[in-house]
């Protein structure tokens, strides 16, 4: 009887569990109310170069995501309710668990799992009405030329950010940390993972233009513009990255 008791309480929260997230998802691409996301700045690679940057952040650094959002919704005529605000949470001394690399379904879900617990042990809410989390890991450019793929969970409503510690960089990281914040809002990449290339047309910013070649925006999910029909460049910053039509489905920014 006890045993049954258990399983049955376990059945109710995991229920539980799932309609808090599934109600967390759509309110979060509902486009009612102002978005609120949080950034929490993390020191990756214990380097002074890091630290220093970290501790130098503001809120600032992290607006044109936010004008980003607001210029392409305008664009789609959504300005009205499709807003978002980033508020810089407090720097955080873990790192978040990373993802397996070529792992299984299995052990994604372990991952997936392992993050969420470390986020709910790890980030404070900062301020009400915070819907999604985006933990920003920054390197020293020094000792990483080259940073792993970030991530990002739709269903938790979470993002692991790779950056450099450099503000010769914080244009482009801004790109990187708005198509993860993407993610989390339901996007899916739009380039082939082989190669990094944009796929067409879906990854393109213009897919219509003639001649096709070269771009001159990229797709916000495609990472890239397409230059060439094997060659591309990464976006300098977010004035030249778009929200194209299947994203902006995606996120239920077009019926």
């Amino acid at each position: 009887m006890f045993k049954t008791l258990r399983i049955a309480f376990l059945l109710f929260v995991l229920a539980a569990v799932g309609m808090a997230a599934w109600r967390a998802k759509t309110n979060s691409v509902a486009w009612k109310y102002t978005l609120i996301v949080n950034v929490y700045p993390i020191n990756a690679d214990a380097s002074p170069v890091s630290e220093a940057y970290v501790r130098a952040l503001t809120v600032d650094e992290f607006r044109p995501l936010e004008k980003f959002m607001l210029a392409e919704a305008a664009r789609r005529e959504r300005a009205a309710n499709a807003s978002i605000e980033l508020r810089l949470g407090p720097t955080l001394t873990s790192v978040p668990p990373a993802p397996p690399v070529a792992g299984s379904v299995l052990d994604v879900i372990i991952w997936s799992l392992q993050l969420r617990w470390w986020s709910f042990r790890n980030a404070e809410t900062h301020g009400p009405g915070a819907q999604i989390k985006l933990f920003v890991l920054y390197f020293d450019p020094n000792k990483s030329s080259q940073l792993d793929h970030s991530t990002a969970l739709q269903k938790a409503l979470l993002g692991r950010v790779n950056v450099f510690a450099t503000s010769q960089m914080k244009s482009q990281n801004n790109v990187i940390i708005a198509h993860e914040f993407l993610h989390t809002l339901g996007a899916t990449d739009k380039y082939d993972l082989q190669t990094n290339q944009p796929i067409f047309p879906q990854g393109y910013a213009h897919p219509e233009q003639d001649p096709l070649y070269p771009q001159q925006f990229a797709e916000i999910m495609g990472g890239r513009t397409a230059l060439t029909r094997s060659s591309s460049s990464i976006p300098l910053s977010l004035d030249h990255v778009v929200i194209g039509d299947q994203t902006a489905r995606e996120i239920n920014w077009v019926n």
